[in-house]
């Protein structure tokens, strides 16, 4: 199955060299994580295709969507589920982000799919994951990270803050579904033999939290929200407001980087001897918002940006497509007009590539894939 040579998918005019050009995913079409994780697979070179309901019409413009082959039809006809069926029998994985128990209802559970096809890897992507008592319950990121620690952690004193859904959806899920994924595909190579990957994001970021747990042990982590070093209780670890209402960021942990913001800043009262004095914090954190307050964003990167002080300027989406390092490395691509993140991350021999989704028909996928 691993071993397919790529030139024998060459038939479909989306393929791409990518290191998972060869391999053949079914995408069962929903929002979020599953999207996103098909996206990064077709990037690298998969041959994914998109199963979405009759009169969808998905945005071939789609960031998350791009690089796969769409199709309509309706699962709840039993022609279609033996369409499907048909399908999946030459597929390598599928993708699916329903609720437990809706791929069995459909009659395209585990159980039979990998009966007919038993080498497949069948990536299942939920929030809480396939059983427990919240398997059924309707939910969304913040609810996911929620009982994780995770969103406990992130924010002000005051309150908790949601940092976007960057935790839960993709972090947590889509890229521990990709990871989870692959690794299935690396063994069923030896095995011969496909499996369940069980993505939960409440498991995923879960495990993200392992770092903090750690610091916990040793007694370097405090519950709570702004008392430890990378949670904005450090002064020399933060995000500070310049003259002009723009931000900068800063994270000098080591003492010699420490060392080379006191220089660049300015900074020679003997209080800021203390760097790890936790009480002297917040003091020292006031002075240092005083001392960022006297110029503009432009006026600090000039002084700071590329020195090792671990510095760089705070910058809103559109910047972020502007600024020269990122422009340098071609972070970010252009399609219809729109700028997007480019495939990350990179191959030196098969790389990555931003293809254009195409409509398609399932008869014609499934003869293709048979060949």
């Amino acid at each position: 199955m691993l071993d397919r040579p790529a030139q024998e998918q060459s038939g479909s005019s989306v393929r791409t060299s990518g290191p998972l050009s060869g391999f053949r995913i079914v995408e069962f079409a929903g929002i979020g994580p599953g999207p996103f994780a098909c996206m990064m697979l077709a990037d690298m070179g998969a041959d994914v295709v998109t199963l979405d309901r009759v009169g969808a019409k998905k945005s071939m413009k789609s960031v998350a969507g791009r690089g796969r082959k769409v199709i309509e039809l309706d699962l709840k006809d039993k022609a279609a589920i033996a369409e499907v069926l048909d399908l999946l029998a030459n597929a390598d994985a599928l993708v699916e982000g329903f609720r437990p128990g809706v791929m069995e209802r459909l009659g395209l559970g585990p159980d039979v799919v990998l009966a007919r096809n038993p080498k497949l890897v069948y990536g299942r992507m939920t929030g809480w994951g396939q059983e427990g008592p919240l398997a059924n319950a309707a939910g969304h990121d913040i609810n996911y990270i929620s009982i994780t620690g995770a969103l406990a952690a992130i924010g002000t004193k005051e309150a908790p803050v949601p940092p976007l859904n960057l935790v839960g959806d993709f972090g947590g899920g889509a890229l521990y579904l990709v990871v989870g994924v692959l690794a299935a595909l690396l063994e069923a190579q030896k095995s011969g033999k496909g499996q369940v990957v069980d993505t939960a994001m409440c498991d995923g970021a879960a495990s993200l939290m392992s770092f903090f747990f750690d610091m916990t042990t040793i007694g370097r982590w405090t519950e709570g929200r702004v008392q430890n070093f990378l949670d904005g209780g450090a002064h020399f670890y933060g995000v500070y407001e310049c003259a002009c209402g723009h931000f900068v960021s800063i994270g000098s942990i080591e003492p010699q980087f420490y060392a080379l913001l006191r220089e660049h800043a300015g900074l020679t009262d003997a209080d800021f001897d203390a760097q790890m004095d936790r009480k002297a914090w917040p003091a020292l954190k006031e002075k240092l918002q005083a001392v960022f307050k006297s110029k503009t964003r432009e006026d600090w990167c000039k002084i700071m940006e590329g020195t090792d002080i671990c510095f760089a300027p705070v910058l809103t989406m559109s910047e972020a497509t502007e600024h020269p390092h990122m422009v340098a490395r071609n972070v970010f691509v252009e399609r219809h007009g729109v700028k997007q993140p480019a495939p990350a991350p990179r191959f030196s021999r098969t790389p990555s590539t931003v293809r254009e989704p195409e409509a398609a028909k399932i008869g014609a996928v499934t003869k293709e894939w048979k060949r």
